[in-house]
């Protein structure tokens, strides 16, 4: 653990590593809301892109990557008993995110790693679009949420405590209708009058620190499983190597070991490790840490996974089971494309629904059953989205029914390294960013990851999704009394074989089966199996003008008769057998 300076009193307190317990804290919110400057007066140690240090940043005013700073306080009363008896003192790590419409890629990356989440509010405006998504990943991460109303000295002094309060009820009830519970709601200022300042001259931000106190949980944290590490930035220290920093997302890690970029199959050996600044000798689950090898060249690595040999592999594709956000207003279509972010990687992929409505939601998923294709998942909700502080009543639910379990074959563009349990999450980022829409479409879990870069003939074969089809066509004229000639029913490049001897319906209630084709028009020939009703004939019979005995157009004037073909094809099997 870091050796850091506490910001719970007057004076600076050293406190070795191991007496410390790291804590990530998402800082999340739209751009502009305060976040950095928020991250800026909490911390005593600043980190990898903190505060906006890039120079990209620093000329577009903007976050634009995961900031990383830190603060300490003493270990909370309700935790003293549940913490190892060496540990004093919490770390607060910031995980500052982008709050920029396209930059919403790497706040979905920033939000695997987060134990808490803060919402940064600028309180003279309200919710915004990117702080209604920052609100859906919380959600989707089901992480304790302290809502932080920013900028109240931009509000009338005298009016400053009814405006706060009126504000802080109508988050509630906009929380409340996206089934999110806020443990608590601090208004503050980290900038009075946009200058910075000390922690003493800012308002309200002791009180957000003794508010984060109390509503911490202790963090799960465990050794065992193979070493993943979510790599955030890859950078040269001239002397001494390349330093990969991120966050310890399992297992543990020591000098020495060696370690696996699975992205580029390298291996490196660790040859220092540092948390904010202080050299350590290993880190285990949810240490933010720095590890240095040699021979590296950062420039292959912008962000993305190391880990223990063997520990991962790439995915070409992968069956998910689809929880779809309703407040994404759009389908989900099969055959169409989304984003999907796994890890703080971010793909396209193709995607297939299909679901099975036997069985509620499961973490199995099973070769041996049939399932139905589902051509859109339309299940909506939409989300109320304002420049003033938000009220829910536009609020509006779609409540068409929805299959118990929807899966989703996801084939990626590009092939994806992760961990398997990894949080993964389908968005529509290509969508206008200026739209006032939610752009996270699902989230998912990986039921079946699809390793083989061959795997459309290894494993799709043996994936039983069943398509149902129908096409209709109309009976154009009478061969026999058993036998009818139809057209429209295929067209002329149909490989009718596939469909001999299939069953077919007429409208006027007659059961047939295919003979085969007629001509070289595309027509067909269909055998009744008891004969056309009396009534069927007479309905096919060309119809008499008066006073004129020539008969005239049967298309004219005969009513139509429908034959209709239902069949099924199992989509993944290589005959491409039709069944009925």
């Amino acid at each position: 653990m870091a050796s850091e300076s506490s910001t719970s009193g007057d004076s600076t307190v050293q406190v070795p590593p191991q007496q410390v317990l790291n804590v990530n804290v998402g800082v999340l919110g739209h751009v502009d809301s305060g976040k950095t400057s928020l991250c800026a007066v909490l911390s005593t140690i600043a980190s990898t892109a903190s505060f906006d240090k890039s120079r990209q940043s620093k000329e577009r005013g903007i976050t634009l990557d995961l900031g990383f700073s830190c603060f300490l306080t003493p270990v909370p009363e309700h935790l003293c008993s549940q913490v190892p008896e060496q540990i004093s003192h919490l770390q607060y790590t910031l995980v500052d995110c982008p709050g920029h419409a396209s930059l919403i890629r790497t706040i979905i990356g920033g939000a695997q790693i987060i134990d808490m989440m803060i919402l940064v509010l600028d309180i003279t405006k309200g919710i915004q679009t990117q702080t209604a998504e920052c609100l859906v990943i919380c959600r989707i991460t089901q992480r304790k949420l302290l809502v932080v109303l920013n900028k109240v000295d931009m509000l009338e002094e005298s009016k400053r405590v009814v405006s706060v309060e009126r504000t802080a009820k109508r988050m509630r009830k906009a929380l409340q209708s996206m089934d999110i519970e806020a443990v608590d709601i601090v208004a503050v200022s980290a900038r009075p009058d946009g200058i910075e300042t000390s922690i003493d001259k800012a308002i309200g931000i002791r009180e957000l620190i003794s508010c984060l106190n109390v509503h911490t949980d202790m963090p799960v944290r465990t050794s065992k499983g193979p070493f993943l590490f979510a790599v955030d930035h890859c950078f040269l220290i001239r002397g001494q190597g390349t330093v990969m920093t991120g966050t310890v997302l399992s297992g543990i890690i020591r000098v020495n070991d060696a370690v696996l970029i699975p992205a580029l199959s390298l291996s490196r050996k660790v040859k220092s490790m540092q948390m904010f600044r202080q050299p350590v000798q290993s880190a285990m689950q949810g240490d933010r840490l720095g590890i240095c090898v040699t021979h590296f060249e950062p420039k292959l690595l912008e962000r993305g996974l190391l880990c223990s040999p063997g520990a991962v592999q790439s995915l070409y594709a992968a069956i998910v089971q689809v929880n779809k956000i309703p407040f994404f207003k759009f389908p989900i279509t099969s055959k169409s494309k989304l984003h999907i972010s796994i890890g703080h990687e971010t793909a396209m992929a193709n995607i297939l629904l299909f679901s099975s409505p036997h069985h509620a939601m499961s973490k199995e998923f099973s070769f041996a059953e049939e399932y139905t294709y589902v051509e859109d998942f339309s299940h909506t909700q939409t989300i109320p989205i304002d420049t003033s502080p938000v009220d829910v009543e536009g609020a509006c639910v779609d409540t068409q029914p929805i299959p118990n379990t929807v899966y989703a074959l996801l084939e990626f563009e590009k092939p994806v390294i992760c961990s398997l349990d990894a949080l993964l999450i389908g968005s529509k980022l290509d969508m206008d960013i200026h739209t006032n829409q939610c752009r996270i479409a699902f989230q998912g879990n990986v039921l079946c990851p699809m390793t083989d870069k061959n795997y459309t003939n290894s494993v799709l074969p043996s994936l039983k999704v069943i398509k149902f089809k129908q096409k209709e066509g109309i009976v154009d004229r009478i061969q026999d009394e058993y036998t009818v000639i139809v057209k429209s029913l295929f067209k002329k490049e149909t490989h009718i074989d596939l469909f001999i001897n299939k069953k077919v319906t007429l409208s006027t209630g007659e059961v047939g089966t295919i003979e085969g084709t007629f001509g070289s028009s595309g027509k067909i020939r269909i055998r009744l199996n008891s004969g056309l009703f009396e009534s069927s004939k007479k309905l096919l019979e060309p119809i008499k003008k008066k006073g004129n005995e020539k008969n005239v157009s049967s298309e004219q004037n005969q009513q139509s008769i429908v034959v209709t073909l239902r069949f099924k094809k199992y989509l993944f099997e290589k005959s491409k057998t039709i069944f009925q």
